[in-house]
């Protein structure tokens, strides 16, 4: 356990072992510390799907899931998994607007529908109005995606908690239950357990954990065209997603849970979000019936303007903020945070720590 590292990563979820695939492509001597195990229910990588969609009304964002998906190619090609599954999407609500327009300006391809081709095309799910189509959208199947990044780590620990962290200028001493761990950078990717491991070194960020609720569904007739991928962009925000080889349909509200401590998390399902989650499938999803007794928590780690944090201060590499919306950015974030280490790429601007008012080293 002793000995010194080019890298330590804190977390193993979907952005430490993004971020610590790439560096042992690089040739790093990289260690990933994993508190319980890849993909536990209290992480925010947990679950069988994600969506991955262009439609955002930022065009960065847009540019960044282009990106992004060339990157989950390279992953599939190397572990011979099949990982995004190709579904179209419908992107509706009061932001559908500039949603088209972020994506025309990105150069994405879409196809805006009227109601009537909405109904005629897409006959399982109804959204009363006009629709943007994304041909580009795909269910992630998120629990693959985990297997097949943890595959390529050649170094990971689970079951070993870090509590705090040392940065002394020249190396990161990262003490756990057991021998402390010593290397030469550490990346913290631990989800909502970030800010508090951040705050030891000096680092604040303004981040809290919510806890969100989802439920599934399941079609009231056999043999019935599925629903696509949908995404109400407005307040609230509902969204759904077919779930890969069931006939399972995945459907929650974007930003509805209560804030949470990540160490209190608790899994029983929230009767009033889940009301509010049911209600929403019987608008938008007539044809499907809620499956009693499947339905899951999920947490976020939350930023205030739900901009990623992918930052480097001193030897500490930052990975945080995903705010309910950056798996599909996976190995792209990776990336990103491979080249905060070894100095050969680097973030947008936008996603420094700095940025915050509230954000110091201290």
């Amino acid at each position: 356990m002793t000995g010194r590292h080019d890298v330590a990563v804190v977390g193993a979820g979907l952005l430490g072992l993004a971020t610590a695939r790439a560096l042992a492509a690089r040739g790093a001597d990289v260690v990933v510390l994993e508190q319980a195990k890849v993909g536990h229910e209290g992480s925010g990588s947990n679950g069988t799907c994600r969506i991955f969609r262009l439609g955002y009304t930022d065009p960065v964002y847009v540019g960044a899931a282009r990106q992004a998906s060339d990157k989950w190619r390279e992953l599939e090609a190397e572990s011979g998994r099949a990982i995004l599954l190709p579904a179209p999407q419908l992107t509706f609500g009061p932001q559908m607007p500039a949603v088209r327009e972020a994506m025309r300006q990105a150069g994405a391809p879409c196809e805006l529908l009227s109601a009537a081709d909405v109904a005629a095309r897409f006959p399982a799910i109804s959204v009363g109005g006009p629709a943007l189509l994304e041909p580009d959208s795909a269910v992630i199947a998120a629990n693959v995606a985990l297997a097949a990044l943890a595959a390529a780590v050649p170094d990971l620990r689970t079951g070993l908690r870090v509590t705090a962290l040392i940065d002394d200028g020249s190396q990161v001493t990262l003490l756990t239950g057991g021998e402390p761990v010593m290397a030469r950078v550490a990346v913290v990717t631990a989800g909502p357990w970030t800010s508090g491991l951040l705050a030891g070194v000096g680092i604040r960020l303004p981040a809290r954990a919510t806890l969100e609720q989802v439920a599934y569904l399941r079609p009231l007739e056999d043999g019935g065209p599925p629903a696509p991928i949908f995404i109400c962009h407005g307040s609230p925000e509902p969204y759904g997603l077919p779930v890969p080889g069931a006939d399972l349909y995945k459907i929650g509200i974007h930003h509805s849970g209560p804030v949470t401590d990540p160490d209190a998390q608790t899994q029983l399902p929230d009767d009033e979000l889940l009301g509010r989650v049911i209600a929403a499938a019987g608008q938008y999803l007539p044809g499907y019936a809620v499956t009693r007794g499947i339905a899951e928590r999920c947490i976020y780690d939350n930023t205030p303007d739900e901009d990623f944090v992918l930052d480097r201060v001193g030897n500490v590499v930052i990975g945080c903020g995903t705010s309910g919306h950056g798996f599909k950015f996976g190995p792209l974030l990776g990336e990103w945070l491979a080249g905060l280490v070894t100095g050969d790429a680097a973030p947008p601007a936008r996603f420094a720590v700095g940025r915050f008012s509230a954000a110091s080293r201290g």
